[in-house]
């Protein structure tokens, strides 16, 4: 009896598109379909009792879901031609809540029909983490590290080109510089503050902690943050922050507590996308290309899957950060 793969190359379509046909699916041309029940039937195929062949692919969250971060439309962007490609479905599923009672992560997956899993871990959902990936199924890890599983992880180095912009801001003159971070703690932001401390370290400059800041990575948080430093007697001349929305929210509302960007206050963002363009003035910023790291994660997940097949056209070289010099950064007030 021919395999499932035979008959995809029979028919000149994908193993997707058979297990769609067998699947009964919608998203099947009646000409494919046709095509794939004509070949079925010619080789007298049946699929085992019990076994059901998949072609989900879930991302899933570990701790909160922030689906409108442009970090994760960044991922989710890159994933898309990936999914496509291979005829798979994306399932958007919360660690937390997708087991029912006595329920494994494996027991989710086969109820769900996931043939494999991209996830967005922190720190402190690390163990959870290793429950997924030690499910069994193709995995692929993001923004910390597992140990154990290191070759299942991936992400952007960012801490050079961190250390490169608080180089930057040490070169204007500054001495003051604060860091905001996240108050979810992962690897990715764990090398940001790497960078900060090297820069620091590295001139002899002994790091302030009363300006290390932690706030929710959004605009909220960097209105707060604003207002924090608007507040303070030795208040930073520089700072370097490491999340997107929570540099939004710091510039929008320093100009409205008239502290003037650059002039008073220089700020070093970090951008997942392009939203540095957007900001008045224009942000300097570390900037990474998460639509690129989604691209990545999907091709090392269809990788480790036998029955799929990797988009050729796409770039496998480093995942490097780097830094953009724009206008929100200037020479270090005079006191």
């Amino acid at each position: 009896m021919a395999s499932v793969r035979q008959i995809a190359n029979q028919a000149g379509v994908s193993i997707a598109t058979v297990s769609r046909v067998i699947n009964n699916s919608p998203k099947v041309s009646e000409a494919s379909r046709a095509r794939v029940l004509e070949i079925i039937n010619q080789e007298q195929y049946k699929p085992k009792t019990g076994k059901l062949l998949t072609t989900n692919v879930a991302y899933i969250f570990t701790d909160a879901i922030t689906l409108g971060s442009p970090y994760d439309a960044g991922i989710l962007a890159g994933m898309s031609s990936g999914l496509e490609y291979n005829e798979l479905d994306l399932l958007v599923l919360n660690a937390k809540s997708c087991r029912g009672g006595g329920e494994t992560f494996q027991d989710v997956f086969r109820r769900k029909g996931v043939c494999g899993v991209i996830v967005r871990t922190t720190s402190a959902t690390v163990a959870m983490c290793r429950a997924i990936v030690q499910s069994g199924l193709p995995t692929v890890v993001l923004g910390d590290e597992i140990e154990g599983y290191e070759p299942l992880c991936l992400d952007i180095d960012s801490r050079s080109a961190s250390r490169e912009a608080v180089e930057h801001l040490i070169g204007l003159g500054h001495t003051q510089i604060a860091f905001a971070t996240n108050v979810v703690e992962d690897k990715d932001h764990s090398d940001r503050y790497g960078g900060y401390l090297d820069a620091m370290e590295q001139v002899k400059i002994e790091p302030n902690t009363k300006l290390h800041f932690r706030v929710p990575a959004n605009r909220q948080g960097g209105e707060q943050l604003a207002r924090r430093i608007a507040a303070m007697a030795d208040a930073p001349t520089a700072i370097y922050v490491a999340d997107p929305g929570t540099c939004l929210g710091l510039i929008t509302e320093s100009r409205k507590l008239g502290i003037a960007v650059p002039d008073q206050l220089s700020i070093v963002g970090f951008d997942d996308s392009e939203t540095r363009y957007l900001t008045s003035p224009v942000l300097t910023a570390v900037c990474q290309d998460a639509h690129r790291l989604g691209n990545q994660a999907m091709r090392k997940l269809v990788g480790s899957m036998p029955d799929r097949i990797l988009e050729t056209e796409a770039d496998d070289s480093a995942l490097l950060a780097w830094f953009e010099v724009n206008e929100s950064t200037g020479p270090a007030p005079v006191r």
